[in-house]
């Protein structure tokens, strides 16, 4: 484990406010050297990190970082989410964790009105959503709501065409977005790509 990932791991550990001994730390990070974690804990304590504690006692974090009580409207919690799951898919492992963490936190506070809310906010790039920017905000809606939707769509020979959908999540195949919908018509599993959709339209 990088030394990086320890100190996350450390952290996280610490969080509970309980007192916890060298040799502890050591066998839940996957049993280090007590000088890794005596060394570790020094380079916490002199970020400023409000731990207290020495070698053969303990350490214990007094006061854990928080933030103020925050009030989040629909669309920002929405940018929240997509962002974390943009950098938990990303490269950056220590990033990745850290997001997965804070997603855990927010989900105990504020959870996600549908089982798959993840997919139904799906971060798209802006590269990548250049074409079906106009139809998100309808999509997403008519996701939440579990709503019908008229679509006008290209065919593979770029002909248009009309179809009465219930859509269920956005995703993504590769790399395509895609939208996973019901048919109205015949209750059809359909998955419609993103840059082919036109216009939607809620149904009355």
């Amino acid at each position: 484990m990088h030394r990086t990932d320890r100190l996350f791991e450390l952290v996280q550990i610490l969080r509970d406010g309980r007192l916890h001994r060298a040799a502890d730390l050591a066998v839940a990070l996957g049993g280090v050297s007590l000088r890794t974690i005596w060394r570790d804990m020094a380079t916490l304590i002199a970020s400023g990190m409000p731990i207290e504690g020495e070698r053969g006692v303990g350490y214990v974090l007094r006061a854990p970082t928080t933030l103020p009580p925050l009030m989040l409207t629909a669309a920002e919690m929405e940018a929240l989410r997509a962002g974390l799951r943009q950098v938990a898919a990303g490269g950056d492992e220590t990033l990745a964790r850290g997001a997965r963490s804070l997603a855990a936190k927010i989900g105990a506070v504020a959870p996600a009105p549908r089982p798959h809310d993840e997919d139904d906010l799906f971060a798209f790039s802006k590269a990548a959503s250049t074409a079906a920017e106009a139809v998100l905000p309808v999509l997403r809606a008519a996701i939440r709501a579990g709503r019908e939707l008229h679509l006008t769509c290209l065919d593979s020979a770029d002909h248009a065409f009309d179809l009465t959908v219930t859509p269920l999540r956005l995703t993504r195949r590769g790399d395509r977005r895609v939208l996973q919908a019901t048919a109205s018509e015949d209750q059809a599993r359909l998955e419609l790509w993103l840059d082919r959709i036109l216009a939607a339209e809620p149904v009355d």
